[in-house]
């Protein structure tokens, strides 16, 4: 591929794209693969552009096909309702304790972004996070291509150290979706359900 010049390096941004957006493989292999055939720093440039923009793909179809299904539900239930817009308010730290936690894949997450009231520009920082995981696997692949690949025993911090983030991250985003998810509305400033009906009575006594 790397004999190939631009035809090697088009081929290789399509096929992590189309991986990004599917998830029919897992990123990093074309990640390790990337650092192999190019280096790091040529690798890590095309993998992350072709990551991030797949990601972005699986976003906006997801967004454009999905939402307004998802719309309709909430429109008939009012505490998925809120749950949605409290999730719509973390914004770009909910997208980055996702891309950090291991347990999350990449394109399946990407399209369940695109189901809550997440921002575009709240997507696209939150799933910076997810690059440095991937450095590491293009780094991986460049040591392994230049014969300094460890043995594969005992500390590897390329490996552990994305690992060990990711594991954090899963225990974090766990605990802050469910407490976005018991929070009343009266703590987030959302009228409850019986002052709604209040002021709806007001209103009619008024007219």
């Amino acid at each position: 591929m790397h004999d190939f010049g631009s035809v090697g390096w088009l081929a290789l941004a399509m096929l992590q794209l189309g991986v990004a957006v599917s998830g029919i493989l897992p990123a990093l292999l074309l990640g390790t693969a990337a650092g192999a055939v190019y280096g790091f720093l040529p690798g890590f440039g095309l993998a992350a552009l072709s990551t991030m923009g797949g990601g972005w793909i699986a976003f906006a179809l997801s967004r454009s096909l999905f939402r307004p299904s998802v719309e309709r539900m909430l429109s008939r239930r009012p505490a998925l309702r809120r749950f949605d817009a409290r999730l719509a308010r973390e914004g770009w730290k909910l997208v980055l304790l996702l891309r950090l936690s291991p347990a999350m894949p990449f394109s399946a997450t990407s399209y369940a972004l695109g189901l809550p009231q997440v921002g575009s520009r709240d997507f696209l920082i939150g799933t910076l996070a997810s690059l440095p995981a991937l450095a590491g696997y293009v780094a991986m692949g460049a040591l392994a291509s230049a014969g300094l690949a460890a043995s594969g025993t005992g500390w590897d911090p390329l490996h552990w150290g994305p690992l060990a983030v990711g594991l954090v991250a899963t225990v974090l985003l766990t605990r802050h979706i469910g407490r976005l998810a018991l929070l009343p509305a009266e703590a987030t400033g959302e009228p409850a359900a019986g002052e709604r009906q209040l002021s709806a009575r007001a209103l009619d006594a008024f007219s």
